[in-house]
């Protein structure tokens, strides 16, 4: 095993991809219990890394002009990193692991492109590699390290915890009656959102058939698809998308027997703080991105998506989402909520 004392880690997507990638911060700081951790990600994602004791610092990338750029780089080769490993699997952190001056630099080239180059070792992921989780992890064999398959973790501070109480209070909903379900009905892209007047019906069925109250989650960009949810159900849900912080929001849904959402960044927060999860993909692959957690399950149609995923679909009304009907969400959610149930039974 290579002998490392300063280390940079770089994922410059989103909040979902950074949550998948905490395994290879325990791994690391594992391996290397001494060591500097700095992880390097996009601004808005760094709250997911909050409390994180395996991370020692958390840089942030923003989006300026090409000269904030080069300063920020020239920044990053002034902190002496012995290693890199990247990854993003993008052509821009490519270049900057190169331009850090680090001897050793381990990043993914999946579309083989020039940004192979760049890299000291191109990380090669076997066939048992598929989920997020331990292809991120196969970067670390570069290193001489046997990393074992891990769990994403968030970590929520005594006051974020106190905040989501405090707001239970307000409406209303602390103690365990009514008992909280959390709709994500929004999503980063618009072929990954299941359309809004399903999940109003849902909204409805669940109150009327579990007598819960509905929450709706999604940060402040979501609000708008959460409201037009809200207005088409007739069972009052809550809208929260936008109200809190991420580990606020985390706090939150950890206190809710379910979730049931789109793909995205919320959902792995919940699989993550062990609420049960009920996840609707469409043109993106369970397989890759699915949720890790404690109980979950997926619906997904198993649609080949990758001729029109981004940015239009050609299907139209026979989209991958809109082949997901709210019967078979419905009867899911049933039986997750059952089984909840029956456990808190015994």
């Amino acid at each position: 095993m290579m002998n490392l004392r300063n280390i940079l880690i770089i994922k410059l997507r989103h909040i979902g991809d950074v949550l998948l990638s905490t395994p290879v911060l325990r791994a690391l700081r594992d391996a290397y219990p001494d060591a500097q951790l700095t992880m390097l990600v996009n601004r808005g994602t760094e709250g997911v890394l909050a409390h994180n004791s395996d991370v020692n610092e958390i840089l942030c990338l923003d989006k300026g002009t090409w000269r904030e750029q080069c300063r920020f780089v020239y920044r990053l080769r002034e902190r002496g990193f012995d290693c890199v490993i990247d990854l993003t699997d993008g052509d821009r952190s490519a270049v900057i692991s190169f331009a850090t001056g680090a001897a050793i630099r381990v990043g993914f080239n999946a579309e083989h492109r020039w940004r192979g180059l760049l890299y000291s070792a191109v990380a090669k992921p076997r066939p048992v590699d598929r989920h997020r989780v331990e292809y991120d992890l196969c970067a670390l064999r570069a290193l001489g390290l046997d990393p074992k398959p891990g769990m994403p973790a968030v970590f929520v501070s005594p006051s974020e915890e106190q905040r989501a109480e405090q707001w239970l209070t307000e409406q209303g909903l602390a103690g365990e009656t009514p008992p909280l379900v959390m709709l994500q009905p929004g999503a980063r892209y618009s072929l990954k959102v299941w359309p809004p007047e399903r999940f109003a019906q849902l909204s409805d069925r669940l109150a009327e058939r579990f007598q819960c109250r509905i929450l709706l989650g999604g940060d402040q960009r979501e609000r708008e698809v959460a409201e037009q949810v809200a207005r088409k159900s007739h069972c009052a849900p809550i809208v929260v998308a936008g109200k809190f912080s991420l580990l606020q929001y985390a706090s939150l849904v950890k206190r809710c027997v379910l979730f049931v959402g789109n793909d995205g960044g919320a959902m792995h927060i919940a699989a993550t703080v062990g609420t049960p999860v009920l996840a609707l993909f469409g043109p993106t692959y369970p397989e890759r991105w699915g949720p890790r957690g404690g109980q979950t399950q997926v619906i997904y149609k198993g649609l080949d998506c990758r001729a029109c995923y981004h940015p239009t679909c050609l299907r139209g009304d026979d989209s991958c989402m809109r082949q997901i009907t709210v019967d078979e969400v419905f009867e899911a959610a049933e039986r997750m909520l059952d089984r909840t149930a029956a456990k808190a039974a015994t």
